[in-house]
């Protein structure tokens, strides 16, 4: 990866953890009073996530219409069209990690700034998940290979 390259993913990064920070999206509590429709609500999560909904359409449509990024790679885009049991039961996962904890990846990661030990535990638990995941792939791989 050309020196360029990753000092725009570093730029990126720290642009999208500073907007977590800024919005409040790194504080749990703000996360789990979106979830809490019985309780006391708080929507401010919802226009964030409206946002960014609408700068990823414009940024995928403009995307799609290209055979190379901006700094030169060839383009990469997702071309899963299909709701399988794989995507239901991540997404389950995913809420409910979120829900549990009040921490999705990107906050935890940003929030690992503030030196707390719950985004530190949280990032811990999502990077096992993550390791577990790529050894069940691994072992799933090695056993359909071996049945062919």
């Amino acid at each position: 990866m050309a020196i360029v390259q990753i000092i725009m993913a570093l730029a990126v990064g720290l642009l999208f953890g500073i907007g977590l920070i800024v919005s409040g999206m790194s504080d749990p509590s703000k996360v789990l009073g979106f979830l809490d429709l019985a309780g006391r609500w708080d929507p401010s999560l919802a226009c964030v996530m409206g946002g960014a909904i609408a700068v990823g359409l414009v940024a995928f449509r403009f995307a799609a219409t290209r055979d190379r990024a901006l700094l030169g790679e060839v383009m990469r885009l997702p071309t899963a069209s299909q709701i399988d049991r794989r995507l239901v039961l991540g997404g389950l996962a995913f809420g409910a990690g979120w829900g549990l904890a009040g921490y999705c990846p990107g906050p935890a990661l940003a929030s690992l700034a503030s030196g707390g030990a719950k985004p530190l535990i949280f990032t811990a638990a999502m990077v096992a998940g993550m390791a577990i995941f790529a050894v069940l792939e691994r072992v799933a791989s090695y056993r359909k290979q071996a049945s062919q």
